[in-house]
């Protein structure tokens, strides 16, 4: 055994047995489960999900195929008429694919563009780039066209320094002359809440790229490890960013970034268990995200130590967990997806013709969510309803966009985690609020339960001129309780929660039928603001929540009392020579002397006091404010004292 496993033979055991390929685990719920599916004819080293849930996958042999999950069928689309192998690619925002550079011999590209129609099943040429293009990255903007970088010329002249965008509308190329720079082959690139694209890798130091203009570089700053070719990089949330493995030897390290914030930087997180070179990271619909293949040993590729365990990050712990393992390696030019069923694809790698399909552990929690009438199309910053039986137990909404992977880097996926409500048996979701955050194109909808298990996916398509979706039935909301549910005539303002169900964004509390301004804590309460006026008179308000679209709950009594006078205090005091042994009570309670032998009672208001002896004491008589030996009668028109005389027999 090597010097390197000194001290460590049973963690090198158990690593072993998770680097060979395992069975399928008795506990899937736990690890999730692999499956093999049918081989195709050629290894695949692009694939593209496309909006009809097929995949466009291509490999060395100069020929396109569509893969379909649910029947394993490949079927061979018109042949793009040139070698697409060491493309970029990704969607346009009609769902067409944009596939730019491709393949003369290694090392030297293309400056063909292509693009593929799924709803045609036809290709369409492009004007040539400015020069050739292997390995170049392509980038989906704000505004529907997309960016294409780096990407190798030839041997001579090395890598394509000018970023070119593609615009859509027009069918030609903008130069970005103001930009030149030799990036990495395959850069990972994304596009930022900010509008700019930043490039997180192979290098460490991280740079802005403003595509207006003659566009312009400027530094964000640099990552925390350094060179990480073939890992992996993926947008977990809006503006967030996680980038994990690569480098050679290969890394375990992982580390993230906030774009959201005024400078980002970059901080580590937890590693994983796995150094991966040619890893892929996948975004699941739960929020996580996945990590498959790779291989964990030195040099470019290699071949002995291919790692079949996957592992899943879960962006709230920041921190990894082992899952189940894979019967097939993937390593160089091979390539995950996630399928619109919430299950991951994974396929390639050189030589390998197999297709695996990984069940997360979701898929083994109960029945999945359901929800229908989906919009086909959608807006920014868009609210709308989608119904769902198990309304009442979902616990996320997102959207994902399409993959588009090769290399190590999905060129398409993206994830954005939706606002929503609940409602009776329907979803109230609000899309992503400008195109930065969400390029438009298309994208797999989600729902997910409480217990993190998805829908299947409903194909949705962003676009900032999108039809208004039809109008859906108005929801109706449900009051609980009022807190408070009262308060004294002449009182201050205050804040007043509502409960109930139903409730959404746009609900309002009304006062006695007039609006008052609500605040949405969630789909169960509301809070509202009541004014000092509101409260100014004696009586019962009614309060009651309206939704939109006119729907309004029943109403529930907020009770307001009269003023009260000032109130004034009655003490009593016990003497003689058996002062202990009488009881003094008072009515209306309050004194109970004995232990309380004092109280306060409103203006005006009439106190009766009663002596109650024991033993050998007897009552004596009242002084102060009463006399005699009867009841005790006092006013309280005045703060009040009275003496109880009781002696021994």
């Amino acid at each position: 055994m090597s010097h390197k496993f000194h001290g460590g033979v049973l963690s090198c055991l158990l690593g072993a047995a998770l680097l060979a390929p395992q069975p399928a685990s008795a506990q899937a719920s736990l690890t999730g489960q692999w499956s093999k599916l049918q081989n195709v004819p050629q290894a695949p080293i692009h694939n593209v999900l496309l909006p009809n849930g097929k995949v466009l996958m291509w490999g060395r042999d100069q020929v396109e195929r569509l893969w379909d999950p649910v029947t394993q069928s490949v079927t061979i689309p018109p042949h793009a008429g040139y070698d697409l192998f060491c493309a970029g690619h990704t969607h346009l925002s009609d769902g067409r694919v944009l596939i730019a550079g491709g393949h003369v011999v290694d090392f030297v590209g293309l400056a063909k563009a292509s693009i593929y129609d799924p709803a045609t099943n036809s290709w369409a040429a492009t004007p040539d780039m400015n020069a050739g293009r292997w390995y170049p990255t392509v980038t989906a903007l704000g505004n529907g066209d997309a960016l294409v970088v780096s990407g190798e010329i030839d041997t001579s002249v090395g890598v394509n320094p000018l970023p070119q965008v593609y615009q859509a509308a027009t069918n030609s190329w903008r130069s970005l002359t103001g930009a030149q720079l030799n990036q990495a082959l395959y850069p990972m690139m994304f596009l930022a809440p900010n509008g700019r694209v930043i490039d997180v890798g192979p290098s460490n130091v991280t740079r802005w790229l403003d595509t207006t203009g003659a566009g312009s570089w400027s530094t964000v700053g640099s990552r925390r490890f350094g060179w990480r070719d073939y890992g992996s990089a993926a947008m977990y949330a809006d503006g967030k960013i996680l980038l994990a493995g690569g480098a050679d030897p290969p890394t375990t390290t992982a580390e993230v970034v906030d774009l959201n914030v005024a400078t980002p930087s970059w901080r580590s997180v937890a590693s994983m268990r796995f150094a991966r070179r040619h890893l892929n990271t996948t975004l699941l619909p739960d929020g996580t995200l996945l990590a498959t293949g790779g291989t964990s040993g030195p040099g470019f590729e290699n071949k002995s130590t291919p790692v079949f365990a996957a592992e899943l990050w879960n962006p709230a712990t920041e921190r990894w967990t082992t899952l189940a393992s894979a019967s097939v390696p993937r390593l160089y030019h091979s390539s995950a997806l996630l399928l619109p069923d919430g299950r991951v694809m994974t396929n390639g790698g050189d030589g390998f013709t197999d297709i695996e399909v990984f069940s997360p552990p979701y898929l083994f929690k109960g029945a999945r969510p359901t929800m229908s009438s989906v919009p086909a199309s959608l807006g920014y910053n868009q609210r709308f309803s989608v119904p769902s039986p198990e309304a009442a137990d979902i616990g996320k909404v997102t959207l994902i966009r399409l993959s588009s992977p090769t290399h190590a880097f999905d060129q398409g996926q993206r994830m954005n985690v939706l606002q929503f409500s609940r409602g009776t048996g329907t979803l109230e979701i609000t899309t992503p609020g400008h195109a930065n955050l969400a390029p438009p194109g298309y994208y797999m909808l989600f729902i997910v339960n409480n217990a993190g298990v998805p829908s299947l996916a409903s194909m949705i398509q962003l676009s900032a001129t999108a039809p208004a979706p039809p109008p859906q039935p108005a929801i109706t909301p449900a009051l609980g309780s009022l807190s408070p549910s009262s308060a004294q005539a002449g009182g201050p303002a205050f804040t007043l929660t509502v409960n109930g169900s139903n409730f959404v964004a746009e609900s309002v509390v009304h006062w006695n039928g007039t609006a008052r301004a609500t605040t949405f804590a969630s789909d169960t309460r509301l809070s509202a603001a009541i004014a000092a006026a509101d409260i100014a008179a004696a009586g019962t308000a009614q309060v009651s929540v309206l939704n939109p679209g006119g729907a309004a709950s029943g109403t529930l009594p907020f009770s307001i009392s009269a003023a009260s006078g000032p109130s004034f205090t009655l003490s009593v005091t016990r003497s003689g020579s058996a002062a202990t042994r009488v009881t003094i009570r008072s009515s209306p309670a309050g004194i109970n002397c004995g232990s309380i032998c004092s109280a306060s009672f409103g203006s005006a208001s009439t106190v009766t006091l009663t002596a109650v002896t024991n033993g050998n004491g007897v009552f004596a008589g009242w002084s102060g404010a009463c006399s005699g030996t009867g009841a005790c009668v006092v006013t309280m028109n005045a703060n009040k004292a009275v003496t109880a005389t009781t002696n021994r027999r």
